[in-house]
Formats: structure tokens, sequence, C-alpha cells
């Protein structure tokens, strides 16, 4: 569904094209950004529809080489859909996007609906200051930034550091934070999200060395439309780093925010908060989503389920009109404090989580968190009867690698309050895959639901460029595999109410 580009954009062939009747389809792909023969090198994609079209605006790191160290400056590539394809525009570097003797990292983009503005947020890090040496000696380097565009990405205003205005003296207690990458949201209600995570200092002095830090996700949100941003409160027990948020139907509740999240411990993280972000529910392991060996940035999307009578719930019943229950507190649950927290960038992330000393649990309550054992998660009672998927399904890219990062693949959920209920991937990109940002391009002519991925690839490793790809709902009913069957009623892997 890929198509024609502007100078400087390969299209792909499938990797892997189908030969055998019921082989998984492989979308064609499209080369945003590759390698120089200089060491510039591409990394860490995000990606943002931007309405009416929608334009696509794809953005990237610069780095002079592949390591974190050396990034340089933000990016860009705008697209304009013509009929089923994307015709690009060429390159650019995002000279506004920048602080003087600072590094431009983890680009973040969100839209406001309401008022037809793009935010870019990003970190500026002073010099080539590594993450591993801030966390080491528990000194913040990074700079929280944004700057905005109101004509979809064509031109952009001064950066804006935000880093007293919405870090405040938190900073004091965090080693280092970032936003992202990937995208952010806008809830019903206006207010504007953007995914972020920090390393929390638990415990400074230990024979004159930092003792020991955790990261957290969390977010920072504006209510005015961009004019003040805030800090919300950490994902207060699982260590979780870079994330990436979604607006899911919780019935009665409303909406509910949920929270994907990389992490150390094996498989992804999720939280979900009942507030639109400001503080997050203790966070529970996803064990269908494994991550790699040292864990790696996935993206989540959104989207409203579609009605369909079609075998094994590939929709919901167009006259069911019951909703999942939303969350329950169990007795007892205490409610995350507001102290905010976010986290390195790009491949900084949480990819030397190894040398933290915490262990799979957080040790003690750190600054500003009541103790995390004595939280608890929320109660989440499975659907209905009446209805087997949620009003809202969910799609996530990661690599399928165990134990590299190696097979971009699309999962996807129709009941996102439950863990268990990813499917299993549909590997669209074979090879060497990293970091990547989902989004949703509409409805082609023909009425079909569509969605793009944006993501690292490569033949030998997986920062040798980045590709664009677009497929549709329908693809990945038919390409993803298994998933579990609805819950019956009383079923029980849900009805959980016990530490975390």
């Amino acid at each position: 569904p890929v198509g024609q580009s502007e100078p400087g954009a390969q299209r792909v062939g499938s990797p892997c094209p189908c030969t055998l009747m019921g082989a998984p389809r492989v979308p064609e792909r499209t080369v945003l950004f590759r390698r120089e023969r200089s060491g510039l090198t591409y990394r860490v994609p995000a990606l943002l529809p931007v309405p009416p079209a929608p334009a696509l605006l794809a953005f990237a790191e610069q780095r002079l080489s592949p390591d974190d160290a050396h990034a340089h400056r933000l990016v860009q590539r705008s697209g304009t859909l013509v009929g089923g394809s994307v015709r690009w525009g060429a390159a650019r570097v995002l000279a506004t996007a920048a602080l003087e003797e600072h590094r431009s990292m983890n680009p973040c983009p969100v839209h406001d609906a309401r008022t037809a503005t793009v935010f870019l947020f990003f970190i500026a890090v002073r010099g080539r200051t590594p993450e591993a040496a801030q966390i080491a000696a528990g000194r913040n380097a990074a700079r929280l930034c944004c700057v905005t565009s109101r004509d979809a990405g064509r031109s952009w205003g001064a950066a804006r550091d935000l880093t007293e205005e919405a870090v405040g003296g938190a900073e004091q207690d965090w080693a280092t934070f970032a936003v992202g990458p990937g995208h952010g949201i806008q809830l019903p209600s206006g207010r504007l999200l953007v995914p972020a995570y920090t390393y929390r200092v638990d415990r400074r002095e230990c024979f004159g060395r930092i003792c020991r830090t955790s990261p957290h996700a969390f977010t920072f949100y504006s209510d005015d439309h961009g004019r003040t941003w805030h800090r919300g409160g950490l994902v207060p027990n699982l260590r979780s780093g870079e994330c990436q948020l979604a607006v899911v139907d919780g019935g009665q509740a409303g909406s509910i925010l949920y929270c994907n999240a990389r992490s150390p411990l094996g498989s992804r993280v999720q939280a979900l908060s009942a507030d639109g972000g400001t503080s997050f529910l203790p966070g529970e392991l996803v064990p269908a989503l494994a991550e790699t060996a040292r864990g790696c940035q996935g993206s989540v999307l959104g989207f409203p389920a579609p009605l369909s009578s079609g075998p094994r719930g590939e929709g919901r019943s167009a006259g069911a009109r019951n909703h999942p229950q939303a969350p329950r507190l169990c007795p007892g649950v205490q409610q995350p404090s507001k102290e905010g927290t976010t986290d390195p960038q790009g491949d900084l992330g949480l990819s030397r989580m190894e040398g933290c000393r915490d262990g799979p649990e957080e040790p003690g309550p750190g600054p500003g968190l009541r103790n995390p054992r004595k939280a608890q998660t929320p109660k989440l009672p499975g659907p209905p009867a009446t209805l087997s998927q949620s009003p809202t399904w969910l799609l996530y890219s990661h690599p399928a690698g165990r134990r590299a990062r190696l097979h971009m693949g699309i999962r996807l959920s129709r009941s996102p309050l439950d863990p268990h209920s990813w499917t299993e991937p549909w590997v669209i990109y074979e090879g060497p895959s990293g970091y990547s940002d989902l989004a949703s391009v509409g409805r082609t002519p023909k009425g079909a639901l569509t969605f793009a991925c944006l993501y690292e690839s490569g033949a030998r490793v997986s920062y040798e460029e980045i590709s664009f790809c677009m497929f549709s709902l329908a693809e990945v009913l038919q390409n993803v595999r298994g998933g579990p069957e609805p819950r019956p009623p009383g079923d029980k892997p849900l009805e959980r109410c016990q530490p975390s």
C-alpha cells in the first residue's frame, strides 16, 4: 500500500515475499532514513498523522555515530497521502529543536486537534554526557524542551525549555529522565499527554556513591492546550522505562489511560490511570509481551473496535451495548503520589538497567512515594459474557526476538485491560529491527482502517535504516496468530487482588 516517494526515500520490496498459499504477507516498506558513509546514523523514530489529509510527520535522531552520546540533532520528513500511497518530501534538519551545547534526543510529537498545533517534545542533554554517567553520579544533565508548529510541520517555532516549569524540584531526586520516544496523545477532555520516564535516586549515599536508582514511567500533561505543563505521578512499583500511552474504554468509569512500558524484568509492564495520567495504579507484568534480552522500546496504539459479526470475535456485535467493567481498587490500595519522574533517552533508556542494584521489585519507598510493597494491583474483572471484546482495541509493535532485536512484530489485543489478551506477532519485517512507532492513518477509499509503522531496520544491525510501511486492520486480523479466547464468567485470572 505504500506508494510513490520523493527523492531520498527508497521503496523496498518485501524481504520474504509470499510464495505459498496462506503465508503471512509482509508489507512493502519505504526507507526514509539510511545510515551514511560518513557515519551519520538515524535512530529513534517517531510518527505523527496530522489532519485533515492526514499529513504524516516522520522524525528521527541524527547521530554522528550509533552511540547515544553522539546524538546530534533531530530530522524530519513529511508525507502526503495520495490515494492508498504516501509521497514523501526530502529530509530536513530541525534547526530550532536544539539548545546550545546540548544534543537533541527522543522526538515525541503530539497533536492538539482543538488548536491544530503540533508539539514536538525532546530532551536536550548537556554535551556528550552519557546516561550511565548521570545515573552513576545521580546528577541529571537532561532538559525538557519542545518546539511547536501551527502549519502541520512545515515550520517550527523556537525551542521552549520547560524543565523548571514541568519538572521543578523533583529534578534533585532524578538521576536523568527522557520523554517517549514516539507519539503522545490527546484525551477526549482535551488534555495533552507526553509519555516519559525517569531514573529516580532511591538512596544517594553509599560510601560516597549513589547506592540505588530505579526507573519509573510517568507522563507530562497540559490542560490548557500547551500553555503550561505539569508532571504526573510515577508508576509506583515495577521498574518501567520508555513507554507509550493509549486511551481504552473503561465502561461506566469512562476512559482509562493505558501505559505500556519497557522493563528489564523479562516482559513488558502495563499500568492504568483513572485520572488521565495524573497518577498511576501499580503496574503489572504482561507475560504475553516478552522483552528482548536487554529490553527495547515498543509502540502502542488504541483504536475503536470494528462492528462485525465475524468468527473468533474479530469485531464486536453491532447490537452489543455492554461495556467491560471499569477497574476497581482493592481495599487498602494506596494512590501513587504526584511526584513526577522520567527516564533516559533512546537506547540509553533501560539498556543498562543490569547495572542498577535493585531487585526485580522496587526495594524501598524512595523520595515522595509510599512503600510500593504495600501497594496492590487494581482488581480487573473479566469482560461480561455478552461482550467478549472491548470497544477499544490495541496494536503493539516490538521486535519479536527474545535474545536479540530481530523481526519487527505487530500484535493485537481485543481486551486491553487483560494482560493475557495479546496475540502472537505478525512479523512485518524479518531481520534486525529495533525502535518503532505506530500511527492510525484513517480509512482507504474502500473504507479499510489503515495503520502505519515507522521502525528501525537493517540487514546486519537494526540501526542501518528507518523504514515505513502501511497495513490495514483486515491484514492484521488475517496474519496475527492465536490470542486467548474470551474468558468465561467467573474465570479468575483477572479477579486477583494481591501485592504486586
